[in-house]
C-alpha cells in the first residue's frame, strides 16, 4: 500500500508539473495540417487533428491542397492559396518538396502528419518557449479588436493574419484513392489573409471586419512564413 500511495503522489506531482509548464508558455501552439482528399494516406491525419481540435494549448488547422485533384477526386475544400502556403514553407526550411499529410508546428517544425508521438513532442517544446508577444482579441458584432504588444525587443517584421475556419465537415468521396469513403474534417480553413504588417518595435491596436459564422483565429508570424509568434481564439 505505500508503494502505491508512493506511485499515486508521484503521478499527481509529474500531473501538476505539466499543468505549471503549460501556464508558463506561450499560449496556444498552432498546428497546421495539409492534407488532401486525394490521399490516400491523410484519413489518419486528418482524424489526428481532430484530436488537436479538442486540445485548449493548440489552435489546429486543416488546409487542403489542390495537386491532387488530377488523380479523380477534386477536393472541394482546397485552395491553390493553401498549396502556395505550403510550398513558401519548404522554401523558407530549405526543402525541396511538398508532401501530404505535412504538419507545421508554430510556423517552424515540419512533421509527417501520421507521427503523433513526434508532433505531441514538438507542441510541449513549444509550450515551454516564453511568448515574445501578447495577443488579446475582442470580438463585437462584425468587428473584433486586436492588440499585440512585444515581450522582447529585435522581433523584425511580423505579419497580423486572419483565418476562419469551418470546425467540423464530413464529405462521400466518391472517386479517386479513397473512392466509396465517409471521412470526416476538422476546422478546415475557408480564408487566410492580412490583416496588417507590423514591425514589432511598439503597441499595436487596431480593428478589423469580421463577418460570416465561421470560426477565427488571429495569428502573429515572422515574415515570409517564419515562426508563429502570437495566436489567439475569437470568441
Amino acid at each position: 500500500m505505500r508503494k502505491l500511495a508512493i506511485l499515486i503522489s508521484g503521478m499527481w506531482l509529474a500531473l501538476a508539473a505539466g499543468a505549471i509548464g503549460a501556464a508558463a508558455g506561450s499560449g496556444p501552439v498552432v498546428v497546421e495540417l495539409y492534407t488532401s482528399q486525394g490521399c490516400s494516406s491523410c484519413p489518419p491525419a486528418d482524424e489526428f487533428l481532430g484530436k488537436l481540435a479538442k486540445r485548449d494549448d493548440v489552435i489546429a488547422l486543416s488546409l487542403h491542397v489542390d495537386y491532387w485533384d488530377y488523380i479523380g477526386w477534386k477536393d472541394i475544400y482546397a485552395s491553390p492559396q493553401f498549396t502556395k502556403r505550403q510550398h513558401a514553407y519548404a522554401r523558407a526550411a530549405g526543402k525541396r518538396m511538398v508532401y501530404t499529410p505535412q504538419m507545421v508546428v508554430a510556423g517552424q517544425d515540419l512533421v509527417v502528419g501520421t507521427k503523433p508521438g513526434e508532433v505531441g513532442r514538438l507542441i510541449r517544446a513549444h509550450n515551454e518557449i516564453p511568448s515574445k508577444v501578447d495577443i488579446s482579441v475582442k470580438r463585437n458584432g462584425d468587428q473584433v479588436q486586436i492588440t499585440a504588444e512585444p515581450l522582447v525587443k529585435g522581433l523584425g517584421k511580423l505579419v497580423v493574419q486572419m483565418v476562419r475556419f469551418s470546425e467540423g465537415e464530413t464529405v462521400r468521396i466518391k472517386r479517386g484513392e479513397n473512392a466509396g469513403r465517409k471521412l470526416a474534417y476538422h476546422n478546415v480553413v475557408t480564408e487566410w489573409s492580412v490583416l496588417k504588417t507590423w514591425n514589432g518595435s511598439s503597441k499595436l491596436m487596431f480593428l478589423a471586419n469580421i463577418a460570416g459564422d465561421d470560426k477565427c483565429v488571429i495569428i502573429v508570424q515572422a515574415a515570409n512564413h517564419g515562426s508563429i509568434l502570437a495566436a489567439a481564439r475569437v470568441r
